[in-house]
């Protein structure tokens, strides 16, 4: 059975108990690594000035403490394939429903109601509200 990594636990605990306990259920599934959890002002304009984010600090659900954010990707990670990145959605998203946590996907999702569809976010998973 997967398990996360040290580095991948230490991040998680940035992050709200709710999003702590769906990636928990979830990494029973299949196998994944916690990117980004609690992300300060340096990080923020460093993915924004990356364009890894269409919001500066401090507007994005990452710049919180508990963060109600958290980036994953499949492990082994690879960037590229989109279809793992999906597959790993279709997982988070049922284990969300079946735990009744309010979560939102940044693979199918404009950005915090920024309009522009054309943003993707494939590792990002928020709660919403």
């Amino acid at each position: 059975m997967p398990s996360f990594s040290k580095g991948s636990q230490r991040i998680l605990l940035t992050c709200d108990k709710r999003l702590q306990s769906l990636m928990n259920a979830c990494i029973e599934e299949t196998d994944f690594s916690i990117i980004c959890g609690t992300r300060g002002k340096k990080e923020q304009d460093a993915a924004y000035a990356a364009k890894l984010t269409k919001l500066k600090y401090p507007h994005s659900k990452h710049n919180r403490l508990p963060s109600m954010a958290v980036d994953i990707a499949p492990y082994p990670i690879d960037w590229q394939d989109v279809q793992r990145f999906k597959d790993l959605a279709k997982i988070v998203l049922r284990k969300a429903k079946e735990m009744k946590i309010p979560i939102r996907w940044g693979g199918d999702f404009n950005c915090n109601g920024i309009e522009d569809d054309s943003f993707v976010d494939m590792p990002h998973y928020e709660i919403r509200g």
